[in-house]
């Protein structure tokens, strides 16, 4: 009721403008917030503090960019805090505790005495964690990533993290993976569609251009580095800036409304009297934004736009390349399924005289369910929708299904040939390549990160990141 009621009359607000305007970014706001919450330690409880303040406080540290720091990190910083408070003469709620149990020979001030190691060294574990926050994220990043729900690698959380695991393999492993991908170059793809010929031939070049696209970007990330030297102090005084001026809008606008709500006309003469003044104040402080700040900022966009840009064609690339190659060896390996569908539908011709024509529908359904399941078989899958919907229809036209079944066990027949061919002249070259690729250039596309991938990615998503330039 009472967080309700001081978010209800505008108490959060006045809150987050006051940290937001507090010199020193989001250190000196968590410093403020962690004195105050120590001081309230010693009047109210934990549950007083975690109901009442971390409400208010919490989504205003954890929404700066700057800090980019985890929940679970600021929730073991506050009940760090909140313990050292409880344990601080005068008022620690521990010590009154502990007052209550202990005899009379031990006195007040010895347990003041007493508890100074204990304070010193909470001290030092709120430090040392404030400092290292993969000690605090380490073990739920552990969970996070090793569960049975844990997200694919495609999960953007993931991406900058994989981004540098992937350049350290590439850089560690080029050799081998040349090798791999000059084997897949000399093999025979005479024996693929002509279609899937040219797209094939498109993805190994993708593959062998991986390092190319791996340059672009570090290339961007060291133009992006050596611009942010200078673009970041602008960059922070103007955002503390126009977060002044958004804050004497805020106000202004509210000022307006308090006008339109009153008919004192001395009231009104004040209010338009701050409201004059807070116009000064924003034409002063966008007097002191630098006259070139927009060339500079826009500047600095196309330099997050080129790496952002490079970023992208990176994934795409390393995903179609293994996709297709992975796809075309299962469509390869799908051959006996494929070749046992075209059977049983040479079978339902034969029994198209004599079953039910519900039987038959039944049937053909059941392939076509199958076929869907066949990778590279739409053609085939197509004319056998076609022929089931000829049968269930008001008006069934057995006879042009048919001719659609013959029709989809030629289109079978010619699939079925391409891979037999396949088999014997590109399989082993495709499943070599794809085998080497899979966690690598295929990485985003798993399900799931391997246990020795968790391990090297951990320590990246456990630290927190700035990203206040991009805002």
């Amino acid at each position: 009721m009472l967080t309700a009621a001081f978010r209800g009359f505008g108490g959060e607000e006045i809150v987050k403008h006051f940290l937001s305007s507090l010199p020193g970014g989001f250190w000196a706001q968590f410093i403020v917030v962690m004195l105050v919450i120590f001081l309230l330690g010693f009047f109210l409880d934990f549950i007083e503090i975690a109901v009442v303040v971390v409400p208010i406080v919490a989504p205003i540290l954890l929404a700066d960019p700057s800090a980019n720091v985890t929940a679970v990190w600021l929730g073991v910083m506050i009940g760090l805090n909140i313990q050292t408070s409880f344990l601080t003469p005068p008022f620690g709620f521990a010590l009154f505790y502990l007052r209550g149990v202990a005899s009379k020979a031990v006195k007040t001030l010895d347990m003041y005495k007493g508890v100074i190691p204990f304070i010193a060294l909470q001290i030092a574990g709120l430090a040392i964690v404030g400092f290292n926050p993969s000690l605090v994220n380490y073990l739920p990043t552990r969970t996070f990533l090793s569960s049975e729900t844990a997200p694919p690698p495609k999960n953007p959380r993931l991406q900058l993290c994989l981004e540098d695991y992937l350049f350290d393999f590439y850089d560690n492993n080029q050799t081998a993976y040349m090798a791999q991908l000059d084997q897949l170059k000399a093999a025979d793809l005479s024996a693929l569609p002509q279609k899937r010929q040219s797209a094939m031939a498109k993805n190994i070049t993708n593959a062998a251009s991986i390092f190319d696209r791996v340059a672009e970007i570090e290339n961007a990330k060291a133009a992006m580095d050596q611009a942010a030297v200078a673009y970041a102090p602008i960059h922070a005084e103007v955002r503390a800036i126009e977060r002044i001026i958004r804050q004497d809008e805020a106000e202004i606008k509210n000022l307006n409304r308090a006008v339109r709500g009153t008919d004192d006309v001395g009231k009104q003469a004040s209010i338009k009297d701050r409201i004059a003044e807070l116009e000064n104040e924003i034409a002063e402080k966008r007097g002191l934004i630098p006259a070139d700040w927009q060339d500079t900022n826009k500047e600095f966009k196309k330099l997050t736009a080129q790496l952002n840009r490079a970023r992208m064609q990176f994934r795409r690339q390393s995903d179609q390349a293994y996709a297709d190659i992975r796809l075309v060896v299962a469509a390869i390996d799908a051959k006996a399924d494929l070749a046992a569908i075209g059977d049983q539908l040479q079978k339902i011709k034969s029994d198209a005289a004599t079953s039910p024509i519900e039987e038959i529908l039944d049937r053909v359904k059941e392939n076509y369910s199958a076929l869907n399941q066949i990778p590279e078989a739409r053609d085939a899958a197509k004319t056998l929708s076609n022929a089931r919907r000829a049968i269930d229809s008001k008006s069934p036209d057995l006879e042009k299904a048919m001719k659609l079944i013959d029709e989809t066990r030629a289109n079978i027949a010619s699939e079925v040939a391409w891979r037999a061919a396949a088999s014997a002249s590109l399989r082993a070259e495709l499943a070599s390549f794809e085998s080497f690729a899979r966690y690598n250039l295929g990485l985003r596309e798993q399900d799931r990160l391997t246990s020795d991938q968790v391990e090297v990615i951990i320590p990246c998503l456990a630290q927190h990141q700035n990203i206040s330039l991009q805002f």
